[in-house]
């Protein structure tokens, strides 16, 4: 069952996230449910897979509009399953609720932005249909 993260299920989201990255972040995930978790944001979401009381994934995903020029669209922030359930439609079925929610928002389109060598996750996403948007992601470097 997807739902609405609760703040009890934060440290499953940062155990998910510790297994998968290899890095902690605790002090950043409660920032993140803080921001996301909270419920008063319509456009704002952080939904989480719980199969008998255990958090399997989670998903974050905001309306933002004009950003970029872009008019109103979902962006997913992060989408991550504990990997014993991977390729069991855990990620599809926290992406299509995440969706769901930008749907009741009015807005039509969805687009996340990941890193290039993130090859699982690009493969996951092009697997639900996902494709190249019309944005060119620039960057450069602040150091001296």
């Amino acid at each position: 069952m997807v739902r609405p993260v609760r703040n009890e299920d934060i440290e499953a989201v940062i155990g998910i996230d510790t297994l998968v990255t290899g890095q902690e972040k605790r002090a950043y995930w409660r920032s993140v449910f803080r921001r996301y978790g909270t419920g008063l944001e319509s456009a704002s979401q952080f939904l989480v897979a719980d199969h008998g009381g255990e958090v399997l994934g989670f998903v974050i995903g905001e309306v933002r509009d004009w950003e970029f020029g872009s008019p109103p669209c979902g962006w997913v922030f992060v989408i991550n399953v504990t990997p014993k359930v991977r390729q069991t439609g855990v990620g599809a079925q926290l992406l299509e609720a995440v969706c769901a929610g930008f749907r009741r928002e009015g807005v039509r389109t969805v687009r996340t932005i990941l890193a290039r060598e993130n090859t699982l996750i690009l493969s996951f996403f092009r697997s639900q249909g996902m494709t190249t948007g019309p944005f060119i992601p620039l960057e450069m470097s602040l150091e001296s």
